[in-house]
């Protein structure tokens, strides 16, 4: 059985289904979960990222309504993704693979180059006497930098 925050993931998913944005109420969220509006920011927050390609824009005062956005596929997007990775010390392999995964849905790799790349920067891989994490920025960096030249 899934659990709360899965099945509210898979709940907006559904929703947003092929649109670029979805506006949705906080609140009426959590009562139709029966869960408490924080349950829904936690959601939002760690499966609605911009590591997973989405933007959140939420107003104050707007009665808890928040716009659920999705980031575009171009080079412009393979361009501030890697302005992203440039600007960490590291990278852990959950959040590479985040970025993999959403190339995949944004059809820029398929499953195989997925499956491929995120090989080339597990720990496996990387088994050299430095930081996992800056080497797996760096090869990770290169990969998109050749995705961009493709």
């Amino acid at each position: 059985m899934a659990n709360i925050s899965d099945t509210i993931e898979e709940f907006i998913l559904s929703v947003i289904g092929d649109d670029d944005s979805l506006q949705l109420s906080r609140n009426e969220l959590a009562n139709y979960f029966a869960v408490a509006p924080s349950q829904i920011n936690y959601v939002l927050a760690t499966r609605f990222n911009t590591d997973k390609g989405y933007i959140i824009e939420s107003k104050r005062g707007g009665g808890g309504f928040i716009t659920l956005i999705r980031i575009c596929k171009t080079d412009d997007e393979l361009s501030a993704i890697l302005d992203e990775i440039e600007k960490l010390d590291g990278l852990t392999y959950q959040k590479a693979s985040n970025i993999i995964d959403r190339l995949v849905r944004d059809e820029v790799i398929d499953e195989k180059q997925a499956n491929i790349i995120k090989s080339a920067v597990g720990d496996k891989a990387l088994n050299v006497p430095m930081n996992n994490n800056r080497l797996r920025k760096s090869v990770l960096s290169q990969i998109l930098i050749g995705l961009i030249r493709r």
